[in-house]
């Protein structure tokens, strides 16, 4: 591969043990350049190792020298691949520097970081407690000054993000890339206004063939060869319509070298993805999500289906996109009823999270780029952990077994998912037995003008599609229940007198 398209250098950091030298040797290989590590070109200015040196001179001293090293380095013009040590970002000189750089964070678990680090002549990795907290505090430091930000990967995963990086290279300023792993692929997620309007794309390669609905067509686009507009809601997700869509690709002459573009709501990417996971046997696709609920989680996981009148999605497949590419300006379009709809999906993210997303969430302010942003991150992490539904990632199906549930027994045309996501919240949270905490929820959702309680169907209608959930196993449906925001489990055996009594408290 050529060396960047773009002139803005990568640029490696993270804590240590982050594997910040191995990502740079690995992705300058692939790029054909030379890649320069701070600490080692410190080491040769200072004629000897890091560790004597801070060891006699003590830290102050030491990052002085290595401010002078590092800023020499980011003026290079040689220097398109480097990493830099863990606490060069202390300097504001450095951070100003990078400005002009495309900064990659690498993420490392504390565990992990430790055994790497300790141990290895690091002055700084001698005490356990002190590290954590070292790590805990540059944290921020690496986030704001990132815009691509890199799960713990192996050194082929590491090579596979090499195209993404350089697309972001030439991406709208203030664009942020964050990598999807997953057990079978990865891709990047690219966030930023005006990623639409500045023509930017990812993949590039393939003709692009676009799914969309009658909706979203006239508002958004992206450049295709050819397009297809479902008519819009949850009821179009059918068989029938996907055959539409699987015709339509067959007569455009879409081949195993093309993507289908998905541009709008979770409805549209369901369908799209499901319908390149099973044109010719599989096809990329990339999604453009449109709505509040794709933004923060539809979009993501590679989760793709269309519904039968017996349940929601219980026609799918596991299909990772090539690439999500998110514009929080195509929200601007949505009507009111949409936007609180998907402030359902960011409720149920902030209470898995628990942390700063949860009170940046319970303060009830509006769900701005960082709150999207925060969500996909979180939807990201935990799919990486398990693809399939396995284990971790059944917690985001907090609110939904209800949820779905009520969908299917209103004929998937009365309530929005985001609404019917918002009564399978507190129905949750009432089988929680966390009374506050719904409360507040209930807050939180009644003023964005949710729903919090469902009619055209009675409760025993609800309970009997619930008997039929997909994710039944052994006779019983496992629920997901909350014990703090942040403590959120899923497996939970639920009687059926108390889920008969939560559900008939959210029936009208």
């Amino acid at each position: 591969m050529e060396a960047l398209g773009s002139d803005r250098p990568l640029v490696f950091v993270g804590f240590m043990g982050a594997g910040k030298s191995t990502a740079a040797r690995v992705v300058a290989a692939e790029l054909g350049v030379s890649p320069f590590d701070s600490d080692r070109e410190l080491e040769q200015a200072l004629g000897e190792s890091i560790e004597s040196f801070f060891d006699r001179e003590g830290e102050a001293a030491f990052r002085a020298r290595e401010e002078e090293v590092v800023l020499d380095l980011l003026g290079r013009p040689d220097a398109r691949v480097l990493a830099l040590g863990g606490g060069a970002l202390g300097s504001e000189r450095v951070r100003d520097a990078l400005r002009r750089h495309t900064v990659v964070q690498l993420q490392v678990d504390a565990d992990d970081a430790w055994r790497r680090a300790s141990g290895k002549g690091r002055p700084l990795a001698r005490d356990p407690g002190r590290f954590q907290q070292l790590k805990d505090d540059r944290e921020a430091v690496y986030e704001a000054a990132a815009s691509a930000f890199l799960p713990q990967l192996d050194r082929a995963a590491v090579r596979g993000t090499v195209p993404a990086l350089d697309a972001l290279a030439s991406a709208p300023d203030g664009t942020r890339m964050a990598w999807a792993a997953a057990a079978s692929g990865h891709h990047a997620v690219f966030f930023g206004r005006g990623l639409l309007a500045s023509g930017f794309f990812h993949p590039f390669a393939g003709r692009r063939f676009g799914v969309t609905d009658a909706h979203v067509e006239p508002l958004h686009g992206v450049e295709t060869a050819a397009t297809h507009a479902l008519a819009p809601g949850e009821e179009q997700k059918t068989l029938a319509r996907a055959e539409e869509v699987l015709r339509f690709l067959a007569v455009s002459g879409a081949t195993r070298e093309d993507l289908v573009v998905a541009v709008g709501g979770g409805v549209v990417g369901d369908m799209a993805g499901f319908c390149a996971a099973v044109y010719q046997r599989g096809i990329r696709w990339v999604g453009v999500p449109t709505t509040v609920v794709a933004q923060v989680d539809s979009a993501y996981g590679g989760k793709t289906g269309v519904d039968l009148p017996e349940g929601k999605n219980y026609v799918g497949a596991y299909h990772q996109p090539a690439a999500v590419l998110v514009d929080p300006s195509l929200l601007e379009t949505l009507p009111p009823e949409e936007a609180a709809a998907g402030y359902a999906e960011v409720v149920k993210t902030a209470l898995i999270a628990g942390g700063p997303l949860w009170a940046r969430v319970r303060e009830g302010g509006s769900v701005d780029d960082e709150t999207i942003w925060r969500c996909l991150r979180t939807k990201l992490d935990v799919v990486a952990d398990d693809e399939r539904d396995g284990g971790r990632r059944q917690v985001l199906n907090l609110g939904h077994t209800v949820g779905h549930a009520i969908e299917a027994a209103t004929g998937y045309g009365r309530y929005r998912h985001g609404e019917a996501v918002a009564i399978g919240l507190l129905a949750a949270l009432r089988l929680s037995g966390r009374d506050s905490l719904r409360e507040e929820v209930a807050g939180l959702l009644g003023a964005r003008g949710l729903p919090l309680r469902f009619e055209g169907a009675a409760p025993a209608d609800v309970l009997a599609y619930m008997e039929r959930d997909k994710k039944r196993a052994e006779g019983r449906v496992p629920f997901v229940l909350v014990e703090a925001p942040g403590e959120v489990t899923p497996g939970h055996e639920v009687p059926a007198g108390e889920l008969r009594a939560a559900v008939e408290e959210v029936a009208a």
